[in-house]
């Protein structure tokens, strides 16, 4: 199957292969996830000259355009797999490749965090300066501490530990815009953001916000939840972070973006609506 590497900062992934039209009528759009730059898909379906139909690694599967995306040939495929080790995250929310190691060097690409680059130099260079390698085989500079080790597998193997990653992942877009299908520090939407604070830490949920099968979450007591745990209620989702408080991306007027709310009533950000249409709490462990 065809491999390709999402070739742009963000990459908007579709329900339909076509944009969406604007109409003098309100209209919903298709937009279903985002791609950020590195990811990789695997392609279904060439829909039309223009669209093609791709499947991420945390398997969701859309429509993107062709000038969207690097294909990859397949010694680069090779290539690409053999520098497994070399990958790395950004976990900065926004980052410039530099085309020299100095802050005045031309910006090649900006990255959001968790695009995915190559690093070349195994220790940054004078300045704190590290190499890195784009889709297209350009070579660029970032600053060391913009990136984190890539995991396609959980970043650690003590629950307390795993649990307090994914927490402090969801917790660094505190504050981003709400977006719809988004999953950037340029806009999120709620599964977005959970399932984002777990990939960052190697793991897999369902990219919508519902417990399906096939993935790792699993339905709990509510009188059982850690943080990292999930709240889900119909169309929404949440992430507990303890305390009595959760982590969610949410459009409700007067709270609009990543903000965090209470469970308990008493508090000034507790939230009315949502406990009563919680109807299930999942967890991975």
């Amino acid at each position: 199957m065809q491999r390709a590497l999402i070739n742009k900062t963000v990459v908007t992934i579709y329900g339909q292969p076509q944009y969406d039209v604007l109409t003098l009528e309100n209209q919903t759009s298709t937009i279903q996830d985002e791609g950020l730059y590195g990811m990789p898909v695997e392609i279904i379906e060439r829909a039309n000259p223009s669209w093609v139909k791709v499947r991420t690694h945390y398997r969701y599967e859309g429509y993107i355009p062709v000038e969207d995306l690097y294909f990859l040939t397949q010694q680069e495929k090779v290539a690409w797999e053999a520098m497994k080790t070399q990958r790395r995250v950004i976990i900065k929310a926004y980052v410039d490749v530099l085309a020299c190691p100095k802050v005045q060097g031309i910006r090649l690409q900006t990255l959001t965090r968790g695009a995915l680059v190559t690093l070349l130099s195994p220790a940054p260079t004078k300045g704190g300066w590290a190499k890195v390698k784009l889709n297209n085989g350009v070579e660029g500079y970032v600053k060391e501490g913009v990136f984190g080790s890539y995991y396609d597998t959980p970043s650690s193997q003590d629950e307390t530990a795993l649990r307090k990653k994914i927490v402090a992942s969801a917790l660094s877009y505190l504050g981003t815009q709400y977006r719809w299908g988004g999953k950037s520090p340029l806009g999120i939407d709620c599964s977005g953001l959970t399932s984002m604070a777990y990939l960052l830490n190697g793991i897999i949920i369902f990219r919508d916000a519902k417990i399906k099968e096939g993935f790792p979450v699993h339905p709990i007591e509510f009188e059982a939840k850690k943080p990292g745990d999930l709240f889900y209620y119909p169309g929404h989702v949440a992430m507990y972070i303890g305390d009595e408080r959760y982590i969610h991306a949410t459009g409700h007027d007067g709270s609009d973006g990543v903000v965090i709310n209470s469970l308990n009533p008493n508090d000034l950000d507790y939230r009315e609506d949502l406990p009563k249409m919680m109807y299930a709490v999942g967890s991975i462990f």
